[in-house]
């Protein structure tokens, strides 16, 4: 279940964002679209815990976020949501298996996944052992999902998943997804300008 209610960030006081109310119930995903500059991320990034609203709340899992401190919020986020961040966060020097194993270690939850079968269901299983520099931009975009899905996370947000995939991996790497989603009872909420995904999501959120 995830939850907001008149949701208020600016940025130094002088963007300011009004984000309408999301209703998302047990076993719903939840498609939120908007042109670039229209918070998109803003928002992924306050129902993440890695911005704290001006004002409202956020409910996740029947947790109201929006008062913890950052201490809790790195908890919560760690052992409740994995992020597909627009740019891949990884550390260059190591291989996508180290990454993603890094990420297992690092994370309070005792849940994971199997690496290669994640890689696999997103056609790099072949780059477990390169590192990020040696991918094209699809196949980061690719491993940065998997980076996110490593720990089974409750919560999964994915900010523009699609924006460097062709037709074909962008349908595999939603449907992945949506599988992961089910298969945890976990919370899918994908933000994009990406109108292809439009046909994926009952519920659709426009900003």
């Amino acid at each position: 279940m995830v939850k907001t209610a008149s949701l208020k960030f600016s940025y130094y006081g002088k963007k300011y964002f009004n984000f309408p109310d999301i209703n998302l119930n047990s076993g719903e995903n939840l498609l939120i679209i908007g042109n670039s500059g229209i918070g998109k991320t803003t928002l992924l990034h306050l129902l993440g815990g890695i911005l704290k609203p001006e004002s409202g709340s956020i409910n996740i899992f029947g947790t109201d976020i929006s008062e913890f401190s950052d201490t809790d919020l790195d908890k919560f986020r760690g052992n409740n949501i994995g992020i597909v961040f627009q740019k891949p966060h990884f550390i260059s020097s190591l291989t996508i298996n180290e990454n993603l194993k890094l990420a297992q270690y690092l994370s309070p939850s005792k849940i994971s996944g199997d690496a290669k079968k994640i890689l696999e269901s997103l056609n790099i299983k072949d780059k477990y052992q390169q590192k990020p520099n040696q991918l094209s931009e699809g196949e980061k975009q690719r491993a940065s999902i998997a980076l996110a899905l490593i720990n089974s996370p409750s919560l999964i947000l994915a900010d523009e998943p699609t924006s460097s995939l062709d037709d074909f991996n962008c349908n595999n790497v939603i449907k992945l997804l949506k599988k992961q989603a089910k298969d945890h009872k976990a919370q899918l909420i994908v933000i994009t300008h990406d109108a292809r995904l439009k046909k994926h999501f009952k519920n659709n959120l426009n900003l």
